[in-house]
């Protein structure tokens, strides 16, 4: 029998080893870092593995050498590029173990370019959960048979830009940048460097079999304010630093509520909900309808938000319609433009009715004060007002939108 091995000292050198070769924008970082590498010894008795997602805007990040250190901690790593979802399945289906996947230019699968690719995606979207699989036929001609390919499994993916929610929330997010002339790190030698992460990938290993059945039957009290996607994100890391003991519990804990808010506050899936927002807080701004062209006249004036730039165009009545039609009502249908009556049209628009539940369920509190230069050159429509008659609007900063909304 084997001498007990120390969890939460091993995990100390573990991150450690990380922070020789990476620098992460957050301490936090680290601690979830070196957790998703012991985790991924265990991953198969949680309900749930969370993916690693290092991102960045710029090439030259850091990102790829920090996958190249979690490749030499975790079991059977695979470091790949543009593989084949049929590649991945048999892989993951392989009797000697699933492999931990690490994942290179992510972007390639899931960026602006990508075009194809709908069951790798399916593939990383799914395995996230025990029992994902997806089913095939095997065999030629008429002599096929439908077989299940397991897709569950550790992973972790370095890439430019984002990623759709689909994921992101299934993923701690490490947003990688630049070195500043200050941030030094220690040249990565594979020759020489691998084999210290292999020591510690074996001593994690071995730490991992001692601690597998309390690991597997825990529970660990989660942060407040932490549930849903995010708690089942977190849960295998903070079993895994429970396990460990020392200081790992808290860390873990505060590292999780750190790294929710961090991802929450950088995420480009809360674009709907930055729109509902500013649909409410600067542009309906207690009117009860709007017309599209004078929605999207105030939406395009923000500074601070992306409506300008949607993939390289402004926003259009379109897009517009589309997101917002991701949305329901209070009666549950899909929140879509209407007639609005005024003295010199029917352009199409919006009403306040169709997007308060919407606004009630997704948006923050109203910060009614925070009016911006934008705003007051809103057009109010309250009470069957004529929203192209310029009379009907006492701040004369709203001439320019007028006229849009008289040609909508």
């Amino acid at each position: 029998m084997t001498d007990p091995i120390d969890g939460a000292a091993l995990l100390d050198e573990v991150e450690a080893f990380h922070r020789r070769f990476n620098v992460f924008p957050r301490e936090a970082a680290y601690a979830a870092v070196a957790l998703w590498d012991a985790h991924a010894h265990l991953f198969e008795g949680f309900d749930s593995t969370p993916r690693l997602a290092f991102l960045s805007p710029e090439p030259g990040s850091g990102k790829s050498r920090a996958l190249e250190i979690c490749e030499t901690l975790t079991p059977r790593p695979l470091l790949t590029v543009n593989p084949s979802a049929n590649a991945l399945f048999r892989v993951v289906s392989d009797p000697a173990g699933r492999p931990t996947i690490l994942f290179d230019e992510i972007d390639t699968i899931y960026g602006p370019k990508a075009n194809g690719n709908e069951e790798l995606r399916a593939f990383l979207n799914s395995g996230y959960r025990r029992g994902a699989s997806s089913l095939k036929c095997v065999g030629e001609g008429s002599n096929q048979t439908a077989t299940p390919f397991p897709s569950f499994c550790a992973v972790a993916v370095a890439g430019l830009g984002s990623l759709p929610d689909t994921i992101l929330t299934r993923s701690i997010i490490v947003r990688m940048r630049k070195r500043a002339p200050n941030e030094m790190v220690e040249p990565y030698r594979q020759r020489i460097h691998e084999k210290e992460g292999h020591a510690l990938r074996d001593r994690l290993a071995e730490w991992a079999d001692q601690v597998r059945d309390a690991v597997t039957d825990a529970w660990p009290t989660l942060p407040d304010g932490i549930s849903d996607r995010p708690a089942d994100v977190w849960e295998p890391l903070l079993a895994v630093a429970e396990a460990a003991g020392g200081t790992w519990p808290e860390r873990a804990r505060q590292a999780c509520i750190e790294l929710v808010a961090a991802a929450k506050d950088g995420d480009p899936a809360s674009v709907g909900v930055q729109l509902l927002t500013d649909l409410r807080d600067k542009v309906f701004q207690g009117a009860d309808r709007m017309p599209t062209a004078a929605i999207l006249g105030v939406l395009l004036t923000l500074d601070d938000a992306p409506w300008g730039d949607m993939n390289g165009r402004p926003m259009t009545n379109r897009g517009l319609a589309r997101m917002l039609g991701e949305y329901v009502t209070a009666d549950n249908k899909p929140i879509k433009p209407r007639s609005i009556r005024t003295s010199s049209g029917v352009p199409k628009g919006y009403y306040a009715e169709d997007l308060a539940d919407a606004w009630s369920r997704y948006c923050p509190p109203p910060t009614w004060a925070a009016a911006t230069s934008a705003t007051s050159a809103t057009p109010q429509v309250t009470g069957g007002a004529a929203v192209a008659d310029t009379s009907d609007v006492a701040d004369t900063t709203a001439t320019p939108l007028l006229a849009i909304a008289r040609t909508a």
